[in-house]
């Protein structure tokens, strides 16, 4: 008897809203602080940094659905839906009973779910008549997305990549220039912050929140120019939820519901975005699903930072915002799993892992990529560094099940493909790659040491 492997929406099934959890959750976020005041932020007070209509998307603790714009909906359909798929062979090799589906936003053009939020926040800025954004990228599958969703609405786009980044994935930076977009290497020369973390430290390697320091100090220094995030953000993590929305439907044709939920972690956008349609209800209709967000275990905010108010910027550019943090000065490890090299977790994670409804694991970086090459190897698919992070946890959970004989079913996001980070599977296939950890020690340190921690 043949068994379906993919399951695919028509267009006239793609979600026409995206989901706010903000306005189901039970404990909402803590507020935005103003770093010189300390008093909470109004979607005024974060426009002129971004668009008005994302800022006030960060703030809505009421709407629990947001109309996506028919135009926006227009450009999704280029690409969605994106596959559901069962992973036969996966759980074959594993000889687990567990059911694995994992959603494949790899398959648009850009490789990687990072367009679903590109494309509205561009939308965004052109209805507002903003001619230049500006933003950051570790990896650069951010800034490949947000180079063309500049492009598509006429806009200028100005991109910091990491630094370590940009030398590991030099095609992602040609993918930006391809676009149209200037990309700079981050820590650079081109901003003040850039300027003294260099004149600091010589030889820098860059990191999301000195990257996110130059975006910022060039949008707000630009006229007309407005500063795009890639993740951490509510209003990023909003309209990813596209990626679950329709998950859910295509769970429902697989005649399955998940009994755990699982995605790489660096900021939360693929995290929420597969997980808050889910997480919904568990919070309004008892359901019990578990939500794992797996990070690198050399930057362990989740598992090992502490929640507090922090700049989500190394510079202190932004507003102070309450996360589980390493610190914003932290320096993570030259890791090849670039987007997740980040030192804080979103506003709604962060108050989701305070309140139990998910929790983190730190994944070694030897075993995603020996869960990257599995995958590779049994579903045809070679899966981005960040995504192996997903692979990794949901092998874990399956050999639990092999080991009690459960038949749970697990879902995870494949948020992105590897086909421009052969240099580091090439590096692991070699035995090139290492581990790296971090120290108590030096987390302790690191938070004791940065200014404006509360």
């Amino acid at each position: 008897m043949s068994r379906q492997k993919k399951f695919i929406l028509q267009e006239k099934d793609i979600p026409t809203q995206w989901y706010n959890i903000q306005a189901d959750m039970v404990n909402k976020p803590l507020p935005p602080l103003n770093p010189a005041t300390r008093q909470p932020l109004q979607a005024e007070d974060l426009a002129h940094i971004f668009n008005l209509e994302c800022s006030r998307q960060e703030l809505d603790q009421e709407h629990a659905w947001i109309d996506i714009p028919e135009e926006v909906l227009d450009k999704y359909k280029y690409y969605r839906s994106t596959p559901l798929v069962r992973a036969y062979e996966l759980e074959k090799a594993l000889d687990t009973p567990a059911h694995i589906y994992f959603k494949n936003e790899s398959t648009n053009p850009l490789g990687s779910h990072k367009v679903n939020s590109a494309i509205p926040q561009c939308y965004y800025c052109k209805q507002e008549g903003v001619t230049n954004v500006t933003t950051e990228t570790g990896a650069g599958q951010w800034g490949a997305a947000l180079s063309y969703a500049a492009r598509i609405y006429g806009l200028e786009a100005a991109v910091y990549q990491v630094k370590i980044s940009l030398q590991q994935k030099p095609y992602r930076s040609f993918i930006m220039r391809t676009f149209g977009a200037t990309v700079e290497g981050s820590p650079s020369m081109s901003t003040r912050a850039g300027k003294d973390i260099i004149t600091r430290e010589p030889h820098h390697p860059g990191s999301l929140g000195t990257a996110i320091s130059e975006a910022i100090e060039l949008a707000t220094t630009t006229p007309n120019c407005k500063y795009t995030l890639g993740s951490v953000l509510n209003h990023v993590a909003l309209h990813q939820t596209i990626i679950g929305l329709e998950a859910e439907k295509q769970m429902e044709m697989a005649g399955e519901y998940p009994d755990k939920v699982i995605a790489c972690f660096g900021g939360g956008s693929n995290f929420g975005g597969i997980a808050f349609p889910f997480m919904r209800h568990n919070i309004k209709d008892g359901r019990h699903t578990e939500f794992i967000a797996a990070e690198p275990n050399s930057c362990p905010k989740l598992t090992r930072g502490k929640f507090e108010y922090d700049f989500g910027d190394e510079a202190g550019y932004t507003p102070l915002l309450p996360m589980y943090t390493l610190g914003h000065d932290f320096k993570p490890a030259n890791i090849h799993a670039g987007g997740l090299r980040y030192h804080g977790a979103g506003v709604i994670i962060s108050q989701l892992i305070k309140d139990g409804m998910m929790y983190g694991v730190d994944i070694p970086q030897l075993e995603t990529f020996a869960a990257g090459m599995l995958f590779a190897r049994t579903e045809g698919i070679i899966p981005a560094p960040e995504s192996c992070h997903a692979i990794a946890a949901t092998i874990r959970e399956a050999q639990k099940c092999k080991e009690s004989g459960e038949q749970k079913v697990i879902l995870f996001n494949l948020s992105g493909h590897g086909l421009l980070d052969m240099t580091a599977y090439d590096a692991y296939i070699n035995g090139d790659l290492t581990n790296y950890t971090v120290s108590d020690e030096e987390i302790e340190q690191n938070l004791k040491a940065v200014p404006g921690m509360q």
